[in-house]
């Protein structure tokens, strides 16, 4: 059985290829995100880019993405109860009550995420995904933890499931509370004591295929920290890795910035020969003929506007004469600019004196349609598990009931599933609107039911309408009271009428006036009337 430091080892040759190709990316976007040596520790110069493109369209994909997986101020997922058990092992009209406890939960689960630092790591591990295809975040008591791809190697089954997983980080031994092995005390030692030394701590996680769970541990010296052995469900790992494009066979993913690497090293040569050329261009050297009269120091001593002898022609200026390849150069930097920034979902609005907002609208939505396929990955390796582990968390604590699996199914309503919403959205205002249009707003109240097209939309937006719009029992009930409100006055105006005639005039027939009286009394209590008598 290998140990931790020697499968990390053998695991490392297969990261290789991937690690090398996320460096280059990272040093043609964010240099500082992924390095290959992250067990050096001082003072290291980090090359930049000639350009910074690479840098914009990786902070903004990344903030679209954080932004459509964990949205602020709204929930991604849903908890409801399954169609098939409502008849059988629930009432049916149960389900207003359960629903007004699950957003209850909902709301609880949402506030412990938001008082933590989850969107901080999650945001970090989206830009080593943008970037390097990897991330691992683990998911502990503290909070999260990200890990970027030269700390950590993964093995994955035929299926594509992880299975192992092992992590190296750099502890302190005076943290840890371990000294040096004495094999490396030794007399040619450059070891000072256990306050100046790091160790090399292993994390081991695998999967334990007869408990059906996760178990991991700590090495450092070969030896098992005390302590440190710790267990998982399967569903509620708080171990995960994230792969940002899939590719059978392979136990890691592929970055957005590998997709377009020809692009952006284009670039960033064009770049850099448009910088030096425009600082060679803007360099002002002036020639002095040898035979001329004038001297050099007398040329360059005179000051602005000062009269010296000498002949315009005895006097030159060095030109490149390079603006023409200047400027292909320049033009060929803008294409593929254009193209990275569209690439990497940067809206770029039209440069005119209008431009409408159904145009800003409009590629705003074309731009999010592209990200269908992102979603899909990281609804299924990122959102689903961190939901499960953070239920998981909260329920072990009490603070949230325990919910029967068989029964209750959280369901994901961000990424993908929300870019659906935004789909169908579109596609019903456009219907209602081209009814309206068309047939006129009469055909509109005639042939589309109100309440189905405001709970549609509602939905469409992702807007919880419990108790928000009225039901039918509601509006059958303000319609009754309506018709009676509207029968009370009708009643009333009658009998006002009835009271100004000669025959209602008290002075003439006060007999009449309090039968009268007592007809309208009575039929506004809802009492039959009883009819005058002669």
């Amino acid at each position: 059985m290998y140990k931790a430091k020697e499968r990390y080892t053998k695991l490392s040759s297969g990261r290789t290829q991937f690690l090398d190709m996320a460096v280059e990316c990272s040093e043609l976007t964010l240099p500082y995100l992924i390095q290959r040596d992250d067990s050096f520790k001082g003072k290291r110069t980090l090359l930049q880019p000639w350009q910074s493109v690479g840098a914009k369209a990786v902070v903004t994909l990344a903030a679209k993405l954080m932004l459509a997986t964990l949205p602020p101020q709204t929930s991604f997922f849903k908890l409801q109860v399954r169609d098939d058990k409502l008849g059988e092992t629930l009432d049916p009209q149960m389900r207003t009550e359960l629903d007004l406890s699950f957003s209850k939960i909902e709301r609880l689960i949402m506030d412990f995420i938001a008082a933590s630092n989850d969107r901080v790591v999650v945001h970090q591990a989206l830009k080593h995904l943008i970037v390097g295809g990897n991330a691992l975040i683990f998911m502990g008591k503290e909070g999260l933890k990200a890990y970027p791809l030269s700390r950590y190697v993964v093995n994955r089954d035929g299926n594509g499931n992880v299975i192992e997983i092992i992590t190296k980080e750099l502890i302190s031994r005076k943290v840890l509370g371990i000294a040096k092995p004495p094999e490396e005390q030794g007399p040619n030692s450059n070891y000072l004591g256990p306050d100046e030394d790091d160790a090399e701590v292993y994390t081991c996680v695998k999967m334990d295929e007869n408990s059906g769970s996760w178990r991991w541990h700590q090495e450092v010296d070969n030896m098992i920290l005390e302590g440190s052995q710790s267990t998982a469900p399967k569903k509620a790992s708080p171990w995960l890795v994230l792969r940002f494009n899939t590719v059978d066979g392979e136990d890691y993913g592929r970055g957005r910035v590998e997709e377009f690497i020809g692009d952006l090293r284009s670039l960033n040569g064009l770049s850099q020969a448009l910088v030096e050329g425009a600082s060679v261009a803007s360099k002002v050297i002036f020639l002095v003929s040898p035979s001329s009269t004038t001297k050099p120091q007398t040329l360059a001593k005179a000051g602005n506007g000062a009269i010296i002898q000498g002949r315009p022609e005895d006097v030159g200026v060095v030109q490149v004469g390079k603006t023409a390849d200047f400027s292909t150069a320049a033009q060929m930097s803008q294409s593929i600019e254009k193209r990275i920034l569209e690439a990497f979902l940067v809206m770029n609005v039209r440069n005119a004196e209008r431009v409408t907002a159904e145009e800003v609208r409009l590629t705003q939505l074309e731009l999010e349609q592209s990200l269908g396929g992102l979603f899909s990955l990281l609804t299924v390796e990122f959102l689903v598990p961190y939901l499960n582990r953070t239920m998981l968390i909260l329920q072990r604590s009490n603070q949230i009931p325990r919910l029967p699996k068989d029964v209750v199914r959280p369901k994901i309503v961000a990424g993908i599933n929300s870019l659906g919403r935004g789909q169908d959205n579109e596609a019903l205002t456009r219907f209602l609107a081209t009814i309206a249009q068309t047939l006129g707003p009469e055909a509109m109240l005639k042939f589309v039911n109100p309440t189905e097209a405001v709970s549609r939309l509602a939905a469409a937006q992702g807007i919880d309408v419990l108790n928000l719009i009225k039901t039918p029992q509601q509006l059958e009930q303000e319609k009754q009271m309506m018709m009676q409100q509207q029968a009370q006055q009708e009643l009333v105006k009658q009998t006002g009428q009835i009271a100004g005639t000669p025959l209602m005039d008290p002075s003439k027939n006060p007999e009449l006036a309090n039968q009268a009286s007592a007809v309208a009394q009575g039929m506004l209590e809802g009492a039959s009337p009883t009819p005058p008598q002669e």
